[in-house]
């Protein structure tokens, strides 16, 4: 496979939870790949930073102002911007808490976000791409906490193991059309999502020690990851998950 095999040009995608993170530098990785980049999430201010960005390094970006968990806008908007050769599903929650003290609107929140939007938003983008006859790949943001568990984490790792487990069942339905549906996996990443567990020194050196690489993943190589799924390098990778967690489930 050449190095043209992980180029993206004239595909369009569409990024959610694209204002910063994991979001941001996927949907600058896939317009650097040539892919026509739609940034999408609520702040709006952050999103033209980020497009702004793209464009600079000659790249073509669009951004789309979108509450995930507004579901009716979710459809209209996708089906009025699309249709999309690639959907990165990004957008995503953590509020870590002991189990015996989980209380029913953190379990809520985060199952709206990570489990109910993202399987939405994934229809919504599918629809288009079925369609339009085109095929597409559907590439939804999980984490190694879909694959194992960890403390204070039960509400998280049961919606990424909802990720994992949905995104198989996509796979086998949309191959028909074309559409590949696959999982990124990544360990702790230095975002403002884990920026809390971070700033405790006790808690770095625990999640540190569980890394055989010894440091967290950047944004880049999660969004390095995320365009060899999206590319035709890929083209026969689809209903699995593409882990880059360091080693640590390899433990």
């Amino acid at each position: 496979m050449t190095a043209t095999g992980f180029r993206l040009d004239g595909k369009r995608a569409l990024v959610t939870g694209a204002s910063r993170g994991i979001g941001r530098a996927a949907a600058a990785a896939l317009a650097s790949a040539g892919a026509v980049v739609t940034l999408a999430a609520r702040a709006e201010d952050e999103l033209n930073e980020g497009a702004a960005a793209i464009r600079a390094s000659g790249g073509e970006a669009m951004v789309l102002a979108l509450d995930v968990t507004d579901t009716a806008a979710v459809r209209a908007r996708i089906a009025a911007t699309g249709p999309y050769d690639i959907l990165v599903n990004n957008a995503g929650i953590n509020r870590p808490k002991p189990f015996l003290e989980m209380d029913e609107a953190t379990f809520d929140a985060l199952y709206d976000v990570n489990v109910r939007a993202a399987y939405f938003v994934a229809q919504a983008v599918a629809k288009g791409m079925a369609a339009g006859g085109r095929g597409g790949v559907i590439v939804n943001v999980s984490s190694q906490m879909g694959v194992v568990g960890g403390p204070n984490r039960t509400v998280y790792c049961g919606t990424k193991h909802a990720v994992e487990g949905m995104t198989k069942a996509m796979a086998l339905e949309l191959a028909p059309h074309g559409i590949r549906v696959v999982t990124i996996a990544p360990t702790f990443v230095e975002t403002a999502l884990a920026a809390r567990a971070f700033a405790d020194p006790a808690t770095r050196a625990d999640i540190l020690a569980r890394i055989p690489m010894g440091r967290p993943a950047k944004v880049e190589e999660v969004a390095a990851s995320v365009v060899y799924l999206c590319s035709p390098a890929a083209g026969m990778v689809t209903g699995t998950h593409l882990l880059v967690d360091g080693g640590w489930t390899a433990q």
